[in-house]
C-alpha cells in the first residue's frame, strides 16, 4: 500500500484567524497534489505572545472554531487530517490542553491525544521553557487507525522519550508522529537525529510537521522562534522529505510494506530483554 502523506509547515502567531487561513490554504494545496494523509504542526491554532493571551484566546474543544473548520475541510477534500495539536481549555482552569486530533475523510474525530511530556529546558540566553506552567500533561498513549494504517500519536517533546514510541510500535503502529514547535537551538542540534532514531529503532515511518520562524512571543509561554524542517522519515531512517525553512508543504509517498521489511531485517522491536542494573563499587 502506498500512502501519499504531506506535512504542513506554518508560522503561527496569536492571530487565530490568520493562522487558520494559512493552515487551510496549505492543506488544500497538499490535497491538490494528491496527499491523502495531511499533518499540521503542534499548536496549529495559536502561539500567543504571552500566557495571558493564551488563556484569553483558548476555547473548549466543542466550541473551538479551528477544529470545526478542519473537520469540515477533511470531509470536503476526503482526506485524513492529523491536526498536530490545538491549544484548548482543559479541566484545569490554570492550564490548557495541548491536544492532537485525527480527523477522518468523513470529517469525524477518530482519535484525540493530549501531549504527555511537557517541554522543560534552560537554554541560557536562548530562553527558559517551562511548558507545564501553562499546559496540563496528558497521561494516555494513543494508537489511532485510518483505513487499516495504525498511527502512534505523539507531540514534539515526546520524541525525547523513546519508551513511549516503543510502546506504540509494539502495539502495531506503522506510522509514528511528532508534530512540533521545536526551538531553533535544540532543533539545529537534535531534530533530525531524534526523528531518525525513533524511526529506525521502531521500524516505523516518522511524520513530524513543524512550526517555523519567529512567533512574536514575549514570555516563556511562547516558542518565540521555531526551527521548521518538517520531516518524513522511512523505517530505515532515510529522510524522504525536509521542508527546510519557510511556510509551505512537503510530500512523500509512503510504501507501508517497508515497515514489515525493516522489522524483518532487524528484529530489535521484539528482542528486548528485562535486565536489572548492578551498581559497581570499588573494593
Amino acid at each position: 500500500m502506498i500512502l501519499r502523506a504531506a506535512v504542513v509547515q506554518t508560522n503561527a502567531t496569536g492571530d487565530v484567524e490568520r493562522n487558520t487561513e494559512r493552515a487551510v490554504s496549505l492543506i488544500r494545496k497538499a490535497a491538490g497534489k494528491g496527499a491523502r494523509f495531511i499533518q499540521t504542526p503542534e499548536v496549529t491554532n495559536m502561539i500567543p505572545a504571552t500566557g495571558g493571551d493564551l488563556f484569553r484566546l483558548i476555547r473548549d474543544e466543542n466550541d473551538d472554531p479551528v477544529l470545526t473548520i478542519l473537520c469540515a475541510l477533511a470531509a470536503e477534500l476526503s482526506v485524513t487530517i492529523h491536526v498536530g495539536s490545538l491549544a484548548l481549555k482543559s479541566e484545569d482552569p490554570e492550564r490548557a490542553a495541548n491536544r492532537g486530533f485525527l480527523i477522518t475523510p468523513q470529517g469525524r474525530i477518530s482519535a484525540r491525544y493530549d501531549k504527555i511530556h511537557m517541554f522543560e529546558a534552560d537554554l541560557g540566553d536562548k530562553g527558559r521553557f517551562r511548558e507545564a506552567t501553562r499546559y496540563r500533561p496528558g497521561n494516555k498513549a494513543v494508537l489511532a487507525d485510518t483505513d487499516g494504517v495504525k498511527i502512534g500519536m505523539g507531540i514534539c517533546y515526546d520524541m525525547r522519550f523513546p519508551a513511549l514510541y516503543r510502546q506504540l510500535a509494539q502495539a502495531g503502529a506503522h506510522i509514528l508522529t511528532a508534530p512540533s514547535a521545536f526551538t531553533v537551538p535544540t532543533g539545529k542540534a537534535h531534530w533530525h537525529t531524534l526523528l531518525r532514531a525513533r524511526a529506525i529503532e521502531n521500524g516505523c515511518f516518522m511524520i513530524a510537521a513543524a512550526q517555523w520562524g519567529p512567533h512574536g512571543g514575549r514570555d516563556e509561554s511562547a516558542m518565540r522562534e521555531s526551527y521548521g524542517h518538517s520531516l518524513i522519515v522511512d523505517p530505515w531512517g532515510t529522510v524522504l522529505t525536509d521542508a527546510c525553512e519557510g511556510e509551505g508543504i512537503s510530500l512523500a509517498d509512503l510504501d507501508l510494506g517497508l515497515v514489515a521489511k525493516a522489522r524483518k531485517r532487524i528484529g530489535s522491536l521484539t528482542q528486548g530483554r528485562d535486565v536489572s542494573v548492578e551498581i559497581a563499587t570499588a573494593p
